[in-house]
């Protein structure tokens, strides 16, 4: 995410935060639990891996573990993608607060190498 943010040419006013957090996640140290927050500041990604139980953002994502695997197998392109995501929505397993594309386009760029990187 930091990778793709820093190549956006992001402008120098932006100031947003998200945090995604497995509801089922493993706890990391510090009390985190399975997740990461990142944050532009005034342009300027940042990311840190884990996310506190309460912790909001901007965007905040909830999904469940077993969510995660069903997207991280998937790419963005392909018609399944879609169909999964808004039946975790659905289910509730997945939850968004806040609006996406408050992030910026880059974002869309993000998954399809995660994919790459976890089947």
């Amino acid at each position: 995410m930091a990778e793709a943010a820093s190549n956006a040419a992001l402008p120098s006013d932006l100031q947003v935060s998200f945090v995604e957090r497995y509801t089922d996640g493993v706890e990391l140290s510090k009390g985190f639990v399975q997740g990461l927050r990142f944050e532009i500041t005034n342009g300027a990604p940042s990311f840190r891996v884990g996310a506190g139980w309460h912790e909001q953002a901007d965007v905040t994502v909830e999904i469940t573990s077993a969510g995660a695997r069903k997207l991280n197998v998937l790419r963005s392109a392909d018609p399944a993608y879609l169909k999964a995501r808004d039946e975790l929505l659905r289910s509730g397993e997945m939850r968004v607060v806040g609006d996406p594309s408050r992030m910026g386009a880059w974002l869309d760029t993000v998954h399809d190498p995660i994919v790459d990187r976890t089947s």
